[in-house]
């Protein structure tokens, strides 16, 4: 019987006291390995590029750059880059909304329960879901710069590729669009690839936020 590999975290959190609680939590668990922690945004960055994690808590607010801009760094220096997901104190900040349109893959608040801490850092390592849905789209809604006409990308859509973004949206996996659009796991793989393609984001959330910023998600 094979075991996968540990998940290999980053803690990015100028507050001590705030990473050794993530620590704690997520140490205790056989299947997590927090591989380095950072106390500034510059220190993210690097820590990330040295260690190599599979997944990265990142604070928003930190001395040197913030964790928005670190965001940006990792992503766009690493070929494998790892899940950024934003631990922040308001859901609604604009920092949040930022940090996510920067490739951040989500976001936790850092009141939320030691279960939903482990399994939200599961859930954006090993699945092809969106990490709280409800609370993406919310944000979306309420901080999205809309355009003032839809982006080239959104009359490219084909009728099935524009049916899963919606999906995507409301938080369903492959596996559970396949079944909603009765088509095979591999077709809505394509799909999915070709809506990250022409929208031009990088992941299911960025895609989620762009399709809100284009008005997409109101046009029937």
């Amino acid at each position: 019987m094979t075991t996968s590999p540990p998940i290999r975290i980053v803690l990015a959190d100028d507050e001590r006291m705030v990473r050794s609680a993530l620590r704690a939590i997520l140490s205790a668990e056989p299947d997590l390995e927090v591989v380095g922690e950072a106390a500034t945004g510059a220190e993210a960055v690097s820590v990330v590029r040295e260690r190599r994690p599979d997944v990265v808590l990142m604070d928003v607010r930190m001395p040197e750059i913030d964790g928005i801009r670190a965001t940006e760094q990792i992503l766009a220096t690493l070929d494998e880059a790892p899940r950024i997901v934003v631990v922040t104190t308001f859901e609604n900040d604009s920092y949040v909304y930022d940090a996510l349109r920067a490739g951040a893959a989500g976001f936790l608040l850092k009141r939320a329960e030691a279960d939903a801490l482990v399994q939200a850092v599961r859930l954006v390592s090993r699945t092809d879901t969106l990490l709280f849905p409800s609370a993406v789209r919310s944000l979306a809604a309420e901080h999205a710069r809309a355009y003032p006409a839809p982006p080239p990308w959104v009359a490219r859509l084909t009728g099935r590729e524009s049916e899963v973004l919606r999906l995507m949206a409301q938080g369903l996996t492959n596996a559970e669009i396949a079944r909603r659009m009765e088509v095979g796991a591999a077709t809505v793989k394509s799909h999915v690839a070709a809506v990250l393609a022409k929208t031009g984001t990088r992941d299911r959330t960025q895609a989620v936020i762009a399709a809100y910023e284009a008005g997409f998600m109101n046009a029937r």
